[in-house]
């Protein structure tokens, strides 16, 4: 066996063990001119991965030839009925163009690093030992006589390429990850399986995974797809069926293991998780901005990503409530306020029904019409009532009549003119977000939380509700209360074009001055064409009932990240959506900023009903130096001592900088240490602030790689640097206390600031 290094400058780094267990090292690794064996290694890669590219151009050139195939079909010239023949060519035309379409994004996509891995095998056989090469990549490709070029990483060929260990090789020699810009092979690192290889067999650097550590972090999340372990693989290709959790302390990787595994269910049974669908929820736009590059680079677009606020198809939320108000409205108990007042009498509506029926005259009041109001809403839902709520009022006017024959007085009540006037009104379609503005009206919030909320719990509310009106955005706490009211109402019938009257067309026209604008994190995404200045009330109460709400679609699967942090209510929310589904859900109890653990774990357990679980933990954390990790633990240790700390495998031989500065020289302390750290990192800068010094901090630096975060939306983030300011306010004002500000202090890679707040 021959031994050769790369050309690399100078860094600390951690050789992983071929045992499996990790040996902190601290080393210069002085720089030096590549060896000839790497060259030329380097030189063989280069040539096989130059076929695999000269076959991608063939393959283009089929799908050019396919489409032009598809586009010939289906002419017509004809300008009346169409016959069977001409429809069929149609579909042919259609199928074939859409075939090609998606068949030149997979191949043009530019993936970073199209083939990644090289597997050296042998086999025995009866002529003694037999070598065999296989190169893993992104996406399997085939040369002319369909041999194999690359195999699919997540085929069970490729499995051997993950899940082999010096103590089960599974016939693995060496095992290579490929580093490559584009087409070009730019470096390899090799892991060696057996104790005694071939002598011809050249073994480079010090394994691949430290390597892909030390990378610098930009604003999307990088895959893993060429450094997965074993332990992380055996969560990815985990049996489908059931609950699949996966566990572990910040920097794990749990939640890049769970992208690729929705990108391995695809593979495996794309029939099923393609037509059914994948849903992957996170807890932030920021967040699924930060993954969704993941997906994509492995093979995969077909996947629905969604924020919390984002999961109720037809709104957008990205404003947080108070720590206060979150906590009510995300408890189970806010659903008792919500079915009062699903049940209650809509504003401003008729309190009396008169009407002249079969020569009667007929009269019915508010005591009678609460009573059919209550008897109807016992069994219907209120959207889908109508007719049980005319019968019902139809019933009460001829138990004061009793004149005649039952039935054709109560045919003609149904019928008559007066009485459909009255229930457009008394029993019009509601939209469960007209609904929960109901909370607004304290005297309606105070009968609706009656025995179930404070005194002081109601006010809360009310003014959350309040500021969704002073606002036009509701928060990601209300979008698990709307769905939760529409399950309740049920759907609004839409009505067809020509039923429409003259009146509601032209209100249809007069909303047309909104338009719809891209949602960003400051901003709903509603706004005026032709407004200048200040929204008016009534601008903003249409912002919130702007668009229409879609019945809650339901997925194959749904995949959970940062779960410890849902609330009860969105829980249910995700219920609603995986009924039917397989779930991988990923969390650290640790990292929870929900109060009240119990009752969020009931209403997990019954969205996921009685499937079956499987658990998966991760224990290393890949992504903090050991210096800044262990900072971190020793804060939540001190008040949560059960947390599930991992072990970190990297140091840096740099202690985080903690600094503690007057009130008046917080924004030139952030600064000083925001230039400091940009001299010594690469990538990506953040500054978590809590709300206290949010304005003070804004314009902290000017440079593209510095971003000013609170710490609720660092969730799920990672940056090279962090600068972390005053971590006792950000316990004081955070809901799960030093829970979130263990979140803020695990994000950064490679060094980080504490700046502490005096008095």
């Amino acid at each position: 066996m021959r031994s050769a290094f790369e050309t690399r400058t100078p860094a600390a780094y951690v050789v992983v063990s071929r045992a499996g267990e990790h040996v902190s090292v601290s080393e210069q690794v002085t720089a030096q001119s590549t060896p000839p064996e790497v060259t030329a290694e380097i030189a063989v890669e280069q040539a096989h991965v130059n076929r695999v590219y000269a076959e991608l151009d063939k393959a283009t050139a089929r799908v050019d030839l396919v489409e032009a195939e598809g586009l010939s079909r289906g002419r017509t010239d004809r300008t009346g009925d169409i016959r069977d023949e001409e429809l069929t060519g149609l579909f042919e035309r259609d199928a074939l163009v859409y075939s090609a379409g998606r068949r030149r994004a997979s191949l043009e996509t530019q993936y970073e690093g199209l083939v990644f891995g090289r597997l050296d095998l042998e086999h025995e056989s009866r002529d003694g030992a037999e070598r065999e090469v296989r190169y893993v990549g992104r996406l399997g490709v085939r040369d002319d006589d369909y041999e194999p070029l690359v195999i699919d990483w997540r085929a069970p060929a490729a499995a051997p390429f993950y899940r082999a260990t010096p103590v089960d090789p599974l016939g693995v020699l060496r095992r290579r990850v490929l580093r490559c810009r584009g087409p070009e092979v730019i470096g390899i690192e090799d892991d060696l399986m057996v104790v005694e290889p071939p002598e011809d067999l050249v073994v480079v650097g010090d394994g691949a995974l430290m390597a892909a550590l030390t990378r610098t972090r930009g604003e999307r999340m990088r895959d893993i797809v060429a450094t997965i372990q074993r332990h992380q693989d055996e969560a990815i290709r985990a049996p489908a069926k059931g609950v699949t959790e996966i566990t572990g302390g910040p920097g794990t990787g749990k939640t890049v293991v769970a992208l690729h595994r929705a990108a391995f269910l695809l593979y495996a049974d794309r029939r099923r998780y393609e037509a059914g669908g994948i849903l992957v929820v996170g807890p932030s736009a920021a967040y699924t901005a930060y993954i969704e590059r993941v997906l994509p680079s492995l093979g995969e677009e077909t996947v629905t990503l969604r924020s919390l606020g984002d999961v109720l198809d037809g709104m957008t939320a990205v404003r947080l409530d108070s720590p206060a108000a979150a906590a009510i409205k995300g408890s189970l108990r806010i659903r008792r306020v919500l079915a009062r007042a699903a049940r209650d009498v809509i504003p401003g509506v008729p309190r009396t029904l008169r009407a002249f029926v079969a020569g009667r005259a007929i009269r019915i009041d508010q005591p009678d019409l609460a009573r059919v109001r209550d008897q109807v809403l016992r069994t219907h839902q209120r959207n889908l009532a109508t007719s049980a709520a005319a019968q019902g009022l139809a019933e009460v006017a001829w138990a004061g009549v009793r004149s005649g024959e039952r039935a054709e007085f109560i045919d003609k009540f149904v019928d008559h003119p007066d009485v459909e006037a009255f229930l457009e009104q008394w029993w019009r379609p509601l939209d469960p977000r007209e609904v929960l503005l109901w909370l607004a009206d304290r005297e309606r919030l105070t009968r609706y939380g009656r025995g179930i909320l404070s005194a002081e719990e109601v006010e809360v509310l009310g003014q959350s509700i309040d500021r969704a009106l002073e606002t036009g955005a509701w928060s990601v706490a209300d979008a698990a209360l709307i769905d939760d009211l529409a399950a309740r109402l049920g759907p609004i019938r839409e009505v067809r074009s020509e039923e429409r009257g003259f009146y509601e067309i032209e209100e249809l026209d007069d909303a047309s001055q909104y338009h719809v604008s891209p949602v960003g994190a400051r901003g709903t995404g509603l706004e005026p064409a032709t407004a200048r200045g200040e929204f008016t009330p009534q601008d903003r109460r249409a912002r919130l009932l702007q668009g229409r709400l879609e019945k809650p679609a339901e997925y194959a699967h749904v995949l959970v990240d940062e779960a410890q942090d849902l609330s009860p209510m969105q829980w249910r929310m995700l219920g609603r959506r995986g009924r039917w589904s397989s779930w991988t859900v990923v969390g650290d109890a640790a990292q929870s900023s929900w109060p009240d653990g119990d009752e969020a774990a009931t209403a997990r357990e019954e969205a996921f009903g009685s499937k079956l679980r499987q658990r998966f933990h991760m224990d290393t954390n890949y992504r903090n130096a050991q210096e800044i990790f262990d900072y971190a633990a020793r804060v939540v240790r001190e008040q949560v001592p059960d947390a599930d700390i991992p072990q970190a495998v990297r140091d840096t031989g740099v202690e985080p900088v903690e600094e503690t500065v007057a009130p008046s020289r917080l924004a030139e302390a952030a600064g000083k240490a925001v230039v400091r750290l940009l001299s010594e990192v690469e990538g990506s800068i953040a500054v978590v602030t809590p709300a206290r010094w949010a304005a003070d901090l804004a314009t902290v630096h000017d440079d593209r790689r510095v971003v000013v975060v609170d710490p609720m939306s660092t969730k799920g983030l990672e940056y090279d640097a962090t600068v972390i300011v005053d971590p006792d306010e950000i316990t004081r004002e955070s809901p799960g206390g030093v829970r979130v500000l263990y979140v803020a202090l695990t994000r950064a890679a490679h060094r980080m600031a504490v700046l502490r707040v005096e008095g």
